[in-house]
């Protein structure tokens, strides 16, 4: 058991010995140091929450991308730094309060495009999209253009899917953010991939 070390000075008067002092500084400098750290890791998680979210998918309308009880970190702020892209998958506010609870799309339509849903394909100013992602043709026709702030999104399911098909465009501002990172189940830990259309781009 530790004991306390006194000596006296020239006074007569006791004093703590040189040894003791410096453990006693240690563990001052400890203590500083341990609260520095958590006060550290309290600011990341408190930046990290403002600029991401993370939600559970909790359907299967964007199978076989994304299937029902996975783990997505969102990123709030992606959007202020470009807008919405082909091929994003984002979180939304579905329109007219249908539902409390956030869905999971696939953006596909911009803002401005003519956008056609036949065959079975989606074609978009008559460019159709290569979407090896999806689950199978689409069984429903669509034919619209999309005004400012406008989006199709539709989920990978083609035809098992709540979106744009059946509750028409998604106004920009019901996008919560763009899904980035899958962190559940490990198995399929990773960051979701990006398709790009640089065919629509030369089209019509």
């Amino acid at each position: 058991m530790a004991s306390w070390q006194w000596v006296r000075d020239r006074e007569g008067e006791p004093r703590v010995s040189p040894s003791v002092e410096a453990t006693r500084q240690q563990r001052s400098a400890f203590g500083w140091d341990f609260l520095k750290s958590i006060l550290m890791a309290l600011a990341v998680f408190l930046v990290a929450n403002a600029l991401t979210g993370r939600y559970v998918v909790q359907s299967f309308s964007m199978e076989p991308t994304l299937h029902e009880g996975q783990y997505l970190l969102v990123s709030r702020v992606a959007y202020r730094l470009h807008p919405p892209q082909r091929g994003d998958i984002v979180v939304l506010d579905p329109p007219r309060h249908m539902s409390a609870v956030p869905y999971v799309k696939r953006i596909v339509g911009l803002p401005g495009e003519h956008v056609q849903i036949h065959d079975g394909r989606v074609w978009v100013n008559g460019v159709v999209l290569n979407e090896p992602y999806v689950s199978g043709p689409a069984l429903y026709e669509l034919d619209l253009t999309l005004g400012v702030g406008e989006y199709l999104v539709l989920g990978d399911n083609r035809n098992n899917s709540s979106d744009s098909h059946v509750w028409g465009v998604l106004p920009e501002d019901h996008i919560i953010g763009k899904a980035i990172f899958r962190y559940w189940p490990l198995s399929k830990l990773g960051v979701l991939p990006h398709y790009a259309f640089s065919e629509v781009a030369s089209g019509p």
